[in-house]
């Protein structure tokens, strides 16, 4: 079977697709996309540092892999809500609660 391969695209040694030369993680595209509502246009209006290229090529590659980068999304909500239920109830928000203001 032959290997594809994505324009832009490199993988980091374990195994997380980024935009070439870039920090940019794909699967950040993919939840800019996600939970904005964006197209490429505007994803590289939020980040002009990436060209129209590397922007389609990360929504090709989420689109192509969308069973486990959602999975990866779902680790990464999972962990987010366990450190937030861990957290200590803020001061602030606990005298705003009890002002009636929250």
């Amino acid at each position: 079977m032959a290997t594809v391969t994505y324009p832009h695209i490199e993988l980091s040694d374990d195994g997380v697709p980024y935009l070439e030369g870039t920090c940019t993680k794909v699967v950040e595209i993919a939840l800019d996309s996600l939970a904005h509502h964006w197209g490429a246009e505007e994803i590289q209006r939020q980040h002009p540092y990436l060209t129209m290229g590397q922007i389609h090529a990360a929504l090709a590659y989420y689109h192509d892999h969308r069973e486990t980068l959602d999975a990866v999304i779902a680790r990464q909500l999972a962990e987010i809500d366990r450190i937030a239920g861990a957290q200590t109830p803020s001061l602030l928000r606990e005298q705003l609660k009890r002002a009636g203001r929250q």
